[in-house]
């Protein structure tokens, strides 16, 4: 099986990630932070050295602005519900939004009346900081950014639109779950100021992984309260970071799987996989180009966009054409609305949807080159 399906969750993943995995369950499977004996103070561990990790990765301010997940929704969610918003507050987001963002600020338009705008992109298929600066009003409390489309990888250029929302004292969450493990990102020099991706995207990590940091207090109300293993005499969560934003137990596998998948990160390093999923991606744009009836979406500069490129070929639906390669030609890709409808409206592609395929790490030249293959004799057929 040849694997394009990276935007939606990393495969194959590093054998280190099921080694950390399998010892977790094997070998310390007690509740972190529950107990003082030796298990529960083992997994207690490995999840503070995962914090640490991850803190370092992306530049948070220390471990305990680091906040686990089962997901990136879960994160997001507690980034939007959890945002003190009063009535009349404005958020800016864009056409490029993952539903994980357009449904939290859709139910709090209904239930706390804010009001959003959703930005387009120019002709070039980009969203620019001008369009950020237009969208801007008095009430304007969140700029809520998807680092990359999951749907044509193009990226927003998040230090631009940090640095205009700082002269205008508005919060920036950035939604990085298509770039994170991708792209080098760090809260100080990109002006981030709430961080949330996926760990299992190009992370490597396991599913049912997730982090939100958050770089100041931005009073966030937790949306989750109940057992923490602190304070466990109160009547209400507690105010200490992380246990405020993280009740319940933890994924401790999990989260020794996130942990080794940053070390396989670091290991290829975040340069090299770009370099590398770049070249995929000009691979594919070049062979694409001799493909009669097939039109691809998206940024023409692939230092514009990450290995995430979308496609239609006349004459097939987009879920038949996926069936194909993956029944004939065992290459696995990503059919319909990708879960971002705003960007479907904005391609004209609602209605018919698109075949997406996204590359990883372990991906090769070879492997790309089957795909052009594939497309070639399905289009003549066509």
């Amino acid at each position: 099986m040849i694997y394009f399906d990276h935007a939606a969750s990393s495969y194959p993943k590093p054998k280190t990630v099921a080694d950390a995995m399998y010892e977790a369950v094997s070998q310390y499977s007690a509740n972190p932070g529950r107990g003082g004996h030796q298990l529960a103070e083992r997994a207690r561990l490995v999840i503070d050295e995962a914090r640490k990790k991850v803190t370092y990765l992306f530049g948070a301010p220390n471990s305990k602005h680091v906040w686990f997940y089962q997901n990136a929704t879960m994160a997001l969610n507690q980034a939007l519900i959890g945002f003190p918003f009063q009535v009349g507050d404005h958020v800016v987001a864009t056409k490029f939004e993952h539903n994980s963002i357009i449904r939290p600020l859709e139910k709090l338009a209904q239930e706390k009346q804010i009001s959003i705008s959703y930005i387009e992109p120019n002709e070039d298929g980009l969203i620019t900081v001008a369009a950020f600066e237009a969208a801007i009003t008095s009430k304007t409390k969140l700029f809520a950014v998807s680092h990359a489309s999951n749907v044509t990888g193009a990226l927003v250029p998040i230090r631009e639109v940090s640095k205009l929302a700082r002269s205008k004292e508005i919060v920036v969450l950035l939604d990085a779950s298509q770039t994170a493990g991708t792209m080098m990102i760090n809260i100080d020099n990109d002006g981030i100021d709430l961080l949330a991706f996926a760990g299992h995207k190009s992370l490597l990590g396991p599913q049912g992984t997730g982090v939100l940091i958050s770089k100041e207090d931005f009073g966030l109300i937790p949306l989750v309260v109940g057992g923490t293993g602190s304070y466990s005499e109160l009547p209400h969560q507690p105010l200490k970071w992380p246990d405020r934003y993280e009740a319940g137990t933890l994924n401790t596998p999990g989260i020794a799987g996130l942990a080794a998948g940053i070390d396989e990160i670091n290991r290829l390093g975040i340069e090299n996989i770009l370099q590398h999923e770049q070249n995929l991606m000009e691979q594919f744009l070049k062979g694409a180009m001799q493909i009669s009836g097939l039109s691809v979406f998206g940024p023409n500069d692939v230092t514009k966009r990450v290995a995430v490129i979308p496609f239609s070929l006349d004459g097939l639906e987009s879920h038949e054409l996926a069936m194909i390669l993956d029944e004939h030609y065992q290459i696995a890709v990503r059919a319909g609305l990708h879960c971002a409808p705003k960007t479907h409206e904005t391609l004209h592609t609602s209605e018919s949807g698109l075949v997406r395929i996204s590359f990883g790490p372990y991906n090769t030249i070879e492997e790309v080159d089957k795909l052009v293959e594939a497309l070639k004799e399905i289009s003549k057929a066509f």
